[in-house]
């Protein structure tokens, strides 16, 4: 059996403790061969490969990032020019390897390429990534812990810097639909505001809390995701930029708030993008612990010829869920958790 792997979308803590798992239990238990595709669906597409053996992962479950690289390639969308899809390239180039089955470690989008592969004939099995945590069909998905910590990490530092300055301070953090991380890092982080994409806030009512917060001798701490949007009438953010899986290029919301904030209120802002911060460096001890248990069942589905399925994590159990099912709607917080955060939601 040969065994191809590849990481796609955006880099995540954890990544390389999956492809340790996989390739350590997959050669020494069952005597596969593995093959690691380079940067995303680039690799595959372009027949771009790297050997995986016990000897290339061993020492990289605490490091960040992924040893395969990574990008955002869509084969759906790529026309080589001679007649052939994307998809057919990638099938061809499968083929022409020898790679018996493929795992697929990504988000919504490398996972569904991943599913239409498979309806095409394809063997393939998911293991799911990000650090929004919004995939469906699964609790958590690793370096979404990560993430948390650092945002975390940042919020209470802030604070200090906040009181001392007597300033509204902005984070920014990672969450395009879903506004997971902005929620347990502004709870853990004791934010006064945590502004979601789930739902629209509006910047005068945030600006009357900030006004409130500095009737106390305290500064306010304002967290906001990424893909968080007022609904005030002309305010709006420019860039439409697209990648190429269609999805806006996000960032500017905490800017915008700043400038905002002290417009309406006459008090000093600043606004920390964390950015690609919330993704790089090691990962925790709980994201190293689920990618390596995902890694396991991934090549033990492999194993059992469990095709089309993606790793799922419900409660403490790792169980198998159609790929399918896993993209076919995003995670988002739900309304009761609003009520149970005791923080302002704008």
């Amino acid at each position: 059996m040969r065994v191809g792997v590849l990481t796609g979308g955006g880099d995540c803590p954890g990544l390389n403790g999956v492809i340790r798992a996989l390739v350590r239990r997959g050669t020494q238990e069952f005597g596969y061969d593995f093959v690691g595709f380079r940067d995303g669906w680039r690799g595959p597409l372009e027949g771009d490969t790297i050997p995986l053996d016990v000897a290339a992962v061993r020492g990289i479950l605490p490091r960040g990032g992924t040893i395969l690289g990574t990008s955002r390639t869509n084969p759906l969308k790529q026309a080589p020019g001679d007649g052939r899809s994307g998809l057919d390239r990638v099938k061809d180039n499968l083929a022409g390897l020898g790679v018996d089955v493929l795992v697929a470690i990504g988000g919504e989008d490398t996972l569904g390429v991943a599913t239409a592969l498979h309806a095409e004939g394809v063997p393939v099995v998911g293991v799911p990534k990000t650090i929004d945590n919004d995939l469906g069909a699964t609790d958590y998905t690793f370096g979404f812990d990560t993430a948390v910590n650092i945002a975390m990490e940042a919020i209470d530092r802030l604070h200090t810097t906040a009181e001392s300055h007597h300033r509204a301070l902005i984070v920014e953090v990672m969450g395009r639909n879903a506004g997971w991380i902005a929620l347990h890092a502004g709870m853990a982080g004791g934010a006064n505001v945590i502004l979601i994409p789930e739902k629209p806030f509006s910047i005068d009512k945030v600006c009357e809390y900030v006004e409130s917060r500095f009737q106390t001798r305290y500064a306010p701490i304002v967290v906001v995701a990424e893909g968080a949007r007022p609904v005030d009438e002309g305010v709006s953010l420019l860039d439409q930029r697209l990648d190429a899986f269609g999805h806006v290029r996000l960032g500017g919301i905490g800017q915008l708030l700043e400038g905002e904030i002290e417009k309406r209120t006459g008090k000093e802002a600043r606004c920390t993008v964390l950015g690609h911060i919330q993704r790089g460096g090691t990962p925790t001890a709980f994201d190293r612990v689920l990618a390596t248990r995902f890694g396991l069942q991934a090549i033990g589905a492999v194993r059992n010829g469990a095709f089309g399925m993606m790793m799922s994590l419900q409660g403490t159990q790792i169980v198998r869920v159609p790929l399918a099912e896993a993209t076919r709607e995003p995670k988002l917080v739900p309304p009761e958790r609003y009520a149970e955060a005791e923080v302002f939601f704008g």
